[in-house]
């Protein structure tokens, strides 16, 4: 049998060691990372590094829905206050670039019914958009797609009150997604 030494019998590592060590360690894998060439993506701009403004107008809305342009359009500025540097301003002709939009359709599909009923408790809602964002200056356009698909789905109620309840949010969550993924689109690189 062996016998183990009381603990008070091993060396400590000093702290400067200690130190030593993860600063070393930390160095190394900088060094690593930096040589093999690897970066976030998504964090380089498309965008002209001399713009510091972007005119959002009105979305146009080519549907029969009330107002979905104007969700549309209040989600994007949002978005691109939030998550950008750019200043959003009203005048087209002050702005370093404009951001185009056009509700082209929206669609709803019932999904799940009640099997008892047989009324709809579950509908998918899709929208299909044209955006196109284009230099002030150059009048080139930067960003173009002309069928941007977004899709969500609600709860349907058997009470009607509760249905229009149940819509709004639904077109507020869509309208939020779709702002997202526009800005991400427009200004990183993917």
């Amino acid at each position: 049998m062996r016998k183990l030494l009381p603990d008070r019998a091993l060396p400590r590592p000093s702290r400067t060691c200690i130190g030593r060590f993860a600063l070393s360690l930390v160095a190394l894998v900088g060094i690593i990372c930096a040589g093999c060439g690897y970066h976030v993506a998504g964090r380089a701009s498309r965008l002209p590094s001399e713009w510091s403004s972007i005119a959002i107008p009105a979305f146009k809305n080519d549907t029969t829905r009330y107002r979905i342009e104007q969700r549309l359009t209040e989600a994007v500025i949002r978005e691109f206050i939030e998550r950008t540097k750019y200043r959003i301003v009203q005048n087209v002709e002050s702005a370093d670039g404009v951001l185009h939009g056009e509700v082209r359709s929206v669609e709803t599909n019932p999904v799940i019914f009640n099997s008892t009923t047989g009324e709809v408790e579950l509908m998918i809602v899709t929208i299909h958009t044209k955006v196109l964002l284009v230099d002030n200056k150059t009048s080139k356009p930067l960003y173009e797609s002309d069928d941007m698909v977004f899709r969500d789905e609600y709860q349907i109620s058997s009470d009607v009150q509760s249905f229009f309840d149940e819509q709004s949010p639904a077109l507020g969550r869509m309208a939020r997604d779709f702002a997202a993924k526009l800005v991400s689109n427009v200004v990183e690189n993917f």
